[in-house]
């Protein structure tokens, strides 16, 4: 009948195995740990490999240093290699702000590779909007090929698209974040959001990522204090609710309890 809603019984036996079935699923996945102290731990260990991942957040919310955190930390402790695209900040400029941060990469040279896109479209004054995006992946190729890299941020995913001019912002999305899966490399995306702004992003690109870490300032009577979520991360049963983060010359940690 209309308006007559309708339940379907799933016996016990088949509910204990479906939960069965997706903590064995979870235990296979191979996970890249945060290096956030009490994060991985809400993460069964960490971003499930070779995922797309938001970084989202307003400007001041330390995405970036988020981002370079994973990488680093997990160049020293595991030998890990992976790559930083900055399509905005000099590759200097960086250096100097993560080294101030406590994450020189003073000896990890061959495991982290730092590529300045900025840079390289300044050089290339032929290089037309139509080609910008060839150009961008087949650097980022060279890396996976050359390094093989297992680990990629990406700063910024909005100024991508402004260079990239995407003609179909949504459709040519979808395509940029199926060939970032191709290359089996875990990929973070760096994500602006506005200030007076509640979305993650501006054309969908919540939806097509596998998982969303929002970076968020509260203030607090006179502070203003940093706090992150885990939105969405898929494959991995997780908390959603907002913790504040602590940052010192040990890396970041959450205060869960």
């Amino acid at each position: 009948m209309r308006g007559q809603a309708f339940f379907i019984l799933i016996p016990k036996p088949l509910i204990g195995l479906m939960k069965f079935w997706q903590t064995e699923m979870s235990m296979d996945l191979t996970r890249v740990p945060t290096y956030v102290r009490g994060l991985d731990e809400q993460l069964e260990g960490g971003i499930p490999q070779g995922d797309v991942i938001l970084i989202a957040g307003k400007p001041g919310t330390m995405k970036s240093s988020l981002g370079f955190n994973i990488l680093w930390n997990n160049a020293k402790q595991s030998g890990v290699p992976g790559a930083y695209v900055t399509l905005e900040q000099s590759r200097d400029s960086l250096l100097v702000n993560m080294a101030r941060l406590g994450m020189p990469i003073e000896g990890l040279e061959r495991n982290i590779s730092i590529l300045d896109l900025g840079m390289i479209r300044k050089k290339l004054t032929q290089l037309t909007d139509e080609t910008w995006l060839e150009v961008f992946k087949m650097y980022v190729q060279n890396l996976r090929k050359n390094m093989n890299i297992e680990l990629m941020v990406i700063d910024s995913l909005p100024v991508l698209e402004i260079m990239a001019k995407f003609k179909d912002p949504r459709d040519d999305l979808f395509h940029f974040f199926e060939w970032l899966r191709d290359l089996g490399v875990t990929t973070m995306l760096i994500a602006e959001m506005d200030q007076d702004s509640c979305h993650f992003s501006k054309n969908g690109e919540d939806f097509l990522a596998d998982g969303i870490i929002h970076m968020d300032l509260k203030r607090e009577g006179n502070n203003v204090n940093l706090y992150t979520s885990v939105v969405k991360m898929r494959k991995t049963a997780h908390r959603r609710g907002y913790y504040p983060v602590i940052y010192d010359r040990k890396g970041f940690e959450i205060v869960s309890e």
